[in-house]
């Protein structure tokens, strides 16, 4: 940790920008390197992320990418930014969860979040109403499973006296961060949780959120500053005037296919393509990112940093679809080589 900080990499999606030509292997191929060159470069974490049912392919399944990932690297910590609980069965999660853990000598976090696409929970054939209680479940479940002793479950999720095997490294488990940033989901992870992250987020509210969190970390007697705060933005450092122009269109990519996941319903065959950026959404969107100088960059995140009581996981979106790999790369350089000594 650096000046309070710790910086991660990430969010790796595998999502396909429409006209990429390569195949499925070389996505997941090069989501491996990536995350190899971020820990060459010193990143402390890398960050993967789920979504189902998509045309252009967004990641589905995090713990085999994770399992790579580890098998690959020894250092950096890796994590899921966010595995949406709700469907997945607590055991079996708990189960290949640990065995992550295992693969990366204790190196997993475990995020999760509650979803929000009704197409995902009908396509898992999970009720989508039940998403908040089955989250909480989950996480009673995985400490059972993580700890000594028989699962056997909540009251309304069940298990019949069944040993989980194997354990993690790590007394406990691995650590549990609630992805989210509305109060509700910041409470909850302060609550139930190791950590949060959040999104979205300005200093403002951000110191907001991190009193939320403590509040009920002091409500269940645990110690808030052990209570990790991470926040994921869109970033690019880069030198020059054309760094808004090299971005540009792979952030309105990243952005627009939100508001797309439910037109793209059912949808099959290539990646549609992002429509022309509306005139009145381009400065919205270049707002939204930690974008330019490393000076300019590093000054946004220590604001961040100093909201969140002086210790914040950073975690820097630069995994950018489509993006010309040199590119992205250079821009990796720059945060690990002049962006992060800044934030000393």
């Amino acid at each position: 940790m650096i000046g309070g900080v710790e910086v991660g990499f990430g969010l790796i999606t595998c999502q396909r920008y429409p006209g990429d030509a390569r195949t499925d292997a070389d996505l997941y191929r090069d989501a491996v390197e990536v995350a190899v060159r971020a820990e060459e470069l010193g990143f402390d974490s890398v960050w993967v992320s789920e979504h189902h049912f998509l045309d252009d392919g967004y990641m589905p399944s995090l713990l085999p990418v994770c399992a790579a990932i580890a098998a690959r690297t020894s250092r950096v910590r890796i994590g899921t930014a966010v595995l949406l609980a709700p469907l997945h069965d607590p055991v079996r999660l708990a189960e290949d969860a640990a065995t992550v853990d295992l693969l990366s000598n204790g190196r997993f976090t475990l995020g999760l979040g509650l979803g929000w696409r009704e197409e995902e929970f009908e396509g898992m054939r999970i009720p989508m109403r039940s998403r908040r209680p089955r989250l909480v479940d989950s996480i009673a479940i995985l400490r059972q499973a993580w700890s000594d002793g028989l699962v056997t479950g909540t009251e309304a999720t069940p298990y019949p006296g069944v040993s989980v095997t194997p354990k993690p490294p790590r007394a406990g488990g691995p650590p549990i961060w609630i992805g989210g940033f509305a109060e509700p989901a910041v409470r909850r992870a302060g609550a139930i949780a190791d950590g949060f992250m959040g999104s979205d987020v300005t200093p403002e509210t951000l110191a907001e959120a991190v009193g939320w969190a403590r509040e009920e970390v002091e409500r269940r007697g645990g110690d808030p500053d052990a209570f990790e705060v991470s926040v994921h933005l869109p970033t690019f450092p880069w030198h020059g005037d054309d760094a808004w122009e090299r971005v540009r269109d792979h952030h309105w990519y990243v952005s627009w296919k939100y508001d797309d996941m439910e037109p793209a319903r059912g949808r099959t065959g290539p990646p549609a393509a992002a429509p022309p950026i509306p005139a009145d959404r381009e400065a919205e969107l270049r707002d939204s990112i930690l974008l330019g100088e490393p000076a300019a960059v590093a000054e946004r995140i220590l604001a961040l940093r100093d909201a969140a009581g002086g210790r914040l996981h950073y975690i820097a979106r630069l995994y950018w679809p489509g993006m010309d790999p040199a590119v992205r790369d250079e821009s990796m350089r720059i945060f690990a080589d002049e962006v992060v000594p800044l934030l000393r």
